[in-house]
């Protein structure tokens, strides 16, 4: 398995989506979502350096897987 970075919003919706199956990402909040993805065993990405908007990116994109 590779390393994450923030940018790989599609990679981390699915690990998300197969790390959590009973979580429904629609009601996950910002800190929640910040702190799941954070601590995938390959994600190394700066926890300074996420937004508001790679946060709703990540979520949308695992809706979609959850669905």
């Amino acid at each position: 398995m590779h390393e994450l970075e923030w940018s790989e919003v599609y990679e981390i919706s699915i690990l998300l989506a197969d790390k959590y199956p009973e979580i429904d990402p629609q009601w996950i909040s910002f800190p929640d979502l910040h702190s799941k993805i954070c601590s995938l065993d390959n994600f190394v990405g700066d926890p300074k350096k996420s937004n508001e908007k790679i946060l709703e990116a990540i979520q949308m994109l695992w809706i979609e897987e959850f669905e």
